[in-house]
């Protein structure tokens, strides 16, 4: 059930965002469905290989370095799922930063973890 919940309120999250945030294109709520879906497996499947992959370099950053990752899993997930649409890099940034942002608060207030 908390897998559900979270499921939407990303898809809502993401639409949100798309609405606010120019170069952000969303063309439904079932769209960012399949975006929540598809940014979850990719944050499952994908992100831990690239972070062993650039380890040093996010080390030497402090850090920083998993904007950027977190940037190219957004542009990945724009080439995977159609009728979802990021610009350009740092528009990426951006989203994945305001989606972090937001979720933490969403989580927070609906109560998981």
């Amino acid at each position: 059930m908390k897998l559900l919940i979270r499921l939407v309120v990303t898809a809502l999250l993401v639409l949100l965002i798309g609405h606010f945030l120019p170069g952000v294109h969303v063309v439904s709520f079932t769209t960012a469905i399949i975006v929540a879906i598809v940014l979850g497996l990719l944050n499952l499947f994908i992100k831990p290989i690239l972070v062993i992959l650039t380890l040093p370099v996010t080390v030497i950053t402090l850090g920083l370095f998993l904007l950027v990752i977190n940037a190219i899993i957004i542009l990945l997930c724009t080439h995977i799922v159609g009728g979802f649409h990021v610009d350009t890099f740092l528009t990426a940034l951006i989203f994945s930063v305001l989606l972090s942002v937001l979720q933490s608060i969403a989580n927070a207030i609906i109560g998981e973890d």
